[in-house]
Parts: structure tokens; C-alpha cells; sequence
């Protein structure tokens, strides 16, 4: 346990606040949870984070959490960090069509990030209600791996809409084709490769198909309906925002780059969100499952320097109190580092990196110190925003885990709500990734 320097405030809320969760049991009760409902409260837009991806615990923790919310409180819809392009054929799985079985083959050139459990108990719970809960892919394609996921189903529109532009998508694909990968970390070492010529090819190419699609909407309408074409410009979105990503990652990586500049992704990831939301019906509320780094409010930044604003920023602005952020973390344990390995499928091996005692500042060294690191618990970080301003002491944690380290950040301004676990342990299906 951490030992602190001086008397802190929020820890103290901490406990007399924080409420403790009974288990991780998956088949057990759900009762333990209705304390998270009342924080919740209206909230559209229930985003469920993880310091780090891989991580047992967080999953059964996601699992239960989105049993409760859909049988208690009506959400129906399930969004994933999963590429908008390729969920759509998830959803129709979730909903019924093809086998048990066929999950396997949707999945099989994804990251486990913990998708699988969730989806085959939606299709079974689908079974048994009228009004099934659907499945929401947000990401960029490939989690940044590959264009192709987008690029095909636009393909497939323009041929039918528009043959004369076919010539360029075709020229985008094929380029597209020589970085293609399972993961950004396969992709972008592989897109860095690309001949500058290449490289300006593939982003003219994508940057002018764009601005076609939006200047001809009617043409195309005609040519087809409103469904189709709203999919199809999201699709090429998609590629665009993917594009702009390996350029910002490239500069990054080289020490360089413009400020914030990787926040493509997360901006795109945001209106996804907010493109389903619009079409699913002004009652339908939305469980969302990414990284805490992606769900947060406030900016992301190391070592001083601005590097990201998160999908929570741009959701916190849109949707005020509809979009509610739960941050999952841990105290102690193991999390799995990802260290880059481009001979690898995805491109990095995973280590089994031990956990430190918390850092002093930190929410994890609060839990600690407030005698909470037996279990998971709860805390309504909203209501300790409210009564530590009233008492003079509003600023609480500096700092979240991430990975291994920290990530500095105001967490009461970051997140609504933290749900943190004794320990952490790697995922045992996670292993040869």
C-alpha cells in the first residue's frame, strides 16, 4: 500500500463513499451493480473504459456491467473500439443471421480485445426479446490496420452510383494493398515504407473522392437511397481520417509532428458514435467499450506536451450529461505491454509487466489508501466533484494508470465514475497475439 504524504481529501471521501462491488462472478446476481445505475442515472451514452486492453479482470467486469445495463435499464445498443466498416457484419450476427459459429470467422483477423464473450451474449439474449440489441463497430478500419475494410464497400457503392470515378478507387485500394496489416502496429512501419509518390497518391486520391461525395449528394441519392449513401460516406470517412493517422503517427515517431495531431482517429471514433445514435431512435441508449485514454474528457498529454483530444472530449461537448464516462483501473497486478514486433501478426508481443505500488497523486494510490484494494469498488466521481468544491479541496487525483505508467490528468474532470480492482491479470486467450 502506498503511504501518503499528508492527508488527502478525496481519499478520505473515498471511504466513506466508495461502494464496494460483491464479485466478478458472471453468473451470479446482478444486485451488486444497482448502485452503478443510480450514478448512471439518464446517461445516453455509457462508455466503459480499461487502463490497459487484455486485462481478466476488466472483462468480466464489462460483462456483468452490460447484462445489467441492458436487462435493467434498457440499453440496446453495443458499440465497440471496432472498426465502423467491420461491425456491420457483426450486427447482423448479433441479431440472428448465420451460425454460432460464424463469429469465429468475423472475428479472425482482429485484436482480442474481449469483443467475442459480449456479442455471443447478445445473440443469445437476442433470441428471447423482440426488440434485439445491436452491435455498433466506431473505430477507424482495422483499428488503423488496413483501409481495405472501408475501401471495399465504397468500391462496391461507386460502381453502382458513379462507374466514371471507379478508376480512382481502384488506384486508392491498390496502394492500400501494399501496407495492409492486422493492426496500426503492422501498418504504419509498413506505410512509412511507401514512396513519398505513393503516399501523396493515396491521399489526394482519398481526399478528392471525399470531396465528390459531398458535392454530388444528389446525383448519388438518385442513384441510390439515403441508407446507402449515408454508409458509404461514413465508410470513405473512414479512409480519410485512417490516412491522415499514419501521417500523424509517422511524424510522431520521427520526434516531430504538429500539436494534438493523432486526435484523427478519436474524432472519427466520436462521430461514429453520434452516427449511430442518430439513426438508432431518439430511446435507445448505448453501452460503449474503449480504452480509458480514448473515453475520456479532458486531453491527453506526456510529458507536458498536448498529444490527443479523446473521443470523450468531443462526446462531453456534443452530448453534455448523455455521455458518461466509467473509468476501469486497477491497483496492483500484472498488465500486458505491448512492445512493437512487426514479425509478429499484429505487430507486438505482449509482456507480462508488473504492476507497481500506485503512484502518490494517483486514483489508484487513493483506493489504496482508503483501504479499498480488496475488491472492486465504485466511486461517483460527479458527486466527489460537487462536495470536495463545496469543502475547498475540488482537485482530487492528478493522475490514472496507463499501461504501466501513468497518464496525467484532473481524473475528477476526466471521468464520471471509477470502478477499480484489487489486481490485474493478463487475459489467458491473449497469448500469442
Amino acid at each position: 500500500m502506498s503511504v501518503p504524504s499528508h492527508p488527502d481529501p478525496f481519499t478520505d471521501w473515498l471511504r466513506g463513499h466508495a461502494v464496494p462491488l460483491a464479485h466478478l462472478d458472471l453468473a451470479a446476481p446482478l444486485d451488486d451493480l444497482e448502485p452503478l445505475g443510480e450514478v448512471i442515472g439518464d446517461a445516453r451514452v455509457v462508455t466503459i473504459g480499461e487502463h490497459s486492453h487484455f486485462i481478466a479482470e476488466f472483462a468480466l467486469l464489462r460483462r456483468r456491467i452490460l447484462r445489467f445495463l441492458v436487462e435493467r435499464h434498457g440499453f440496446t445498443v453495443l458499440a465497440f473500439e471496432y472498426g465502423f466498416s467491420e461491425g456491420f457484419p457483426l450486427d447482423a450476427w448479433a441479431r440472428g443471421e448465420g451460425t454460432d459459429d460464424d463469429l469465429a470467422t468475423h472475428l479472425a483477423g482482429a485484436i482480442p480485445v474481449g469483443l467475442e464473450e459480449p456479442l455471443r451474449w447478445v445473440r443469445q439474449h437476442n433470441r428471447a426479446t423482440p426488440a434485439p440489441v445491436r452491435f455498433a463497430g466506431v473505430d477507424i478500419p482495422a483499428a488503423g490496420g488496413s483501409l481495405l475494410p472501408a475501401l471495399a464497400p465504397v468500391a462496391d457503392y461507386l460502381r453502382r452510383v458513379d462507374p466514371e470515378t471507379v478508376p480512382a478507387i481502384q488506384v486508392a485500394t491498390r496502394i492500400a494493398e501494399l501496407f495492409a496489416g492486422h493492426s496500426a502496429a503492422v501498418a504504419a512501419p509498413a506505410w512509412a515504407r511507401l514512396t513519398t509518390a505513393e503516399q501523396d497518391t493515396l491521399t489526394a486520391t482519398l481526399a478528392r473522392l471525399l470531396t465528390r461525395f459531398r458535392a454530388v449528394e444528389p446525383l448519388y441519392l438518385s442513384r441510390s437511397d439515403r441508407h446507402d449513401y449515408d454508409i458509404a460516406l461514413r465508410h470513405l470517412e473512414g479512409a480519410c481520417h485512417t490516412d491522415y493517422t499514419f501521417r500523424a503517427m509517422a511524424a510522431l515517431f520521427t520526434g516531430g509532428g504538429l500539436t494534438a495531431d493523432t486526435s484523427a482517429r478519436d474524432a472519427y471514433m466520436a462521430g461514429s458514435v453520434r452516427w449511430h445514435l442518430e439513426r438508432s431512435g431518439p430511446r435507445n441508449r448505448m453501452v460503449l467499450v474503449a480504452h480509458n485514454a480514448h473515453i475520456q474528457k479532458t486531453p491527453v498529454s506526456f510529458a507536458g506536451r498536448l498529444t490527443g483530444l479523446p473521443m470523450g472530449q468531443h462526446l462531453h461537448n456534443a452530448l453534455g450529461d448523455d455521455y458518461f464516462a466509467l473509468a476501469l483501473t486497477s491497483t496492483t497486478g500484472h498488465t500486458p505491454e505491448m512492445r512493437r514486433d512487426e514479425n509478429t501478426r499484429f505487430g507486438f508481443t505482449l509482456d507480462h509487466t508488473p504492476l507497481g505500488q500506485p503512484e502518490p497523486g494517483s486514483v489508484e494510490a487513493a483506493f489504496a489508501d482508503a483501504g479499498l484494494g480488496s475488491g472492486p469498488s465504485l466511486a461517483d466521481l460527479r458527486r466527489a466533484r460537487r462536495e470536495l468544491t463545496d469543502t475547498g479541496h475540488p482537485s482530487g487525483p492528478d493522475r490514472i494508470r496507463m499501461q504501466s505508467t501513468y497518464v496525467h490528468t484532473p481524473v475528477l474532470d476526466a471521468f464520471d465514475a471509477v470502478l477499480n480492482t484489487a489486481t490485474a491479470t493478463v487475459a489467458d486467450d491473449v497469448e500469442n497475439t
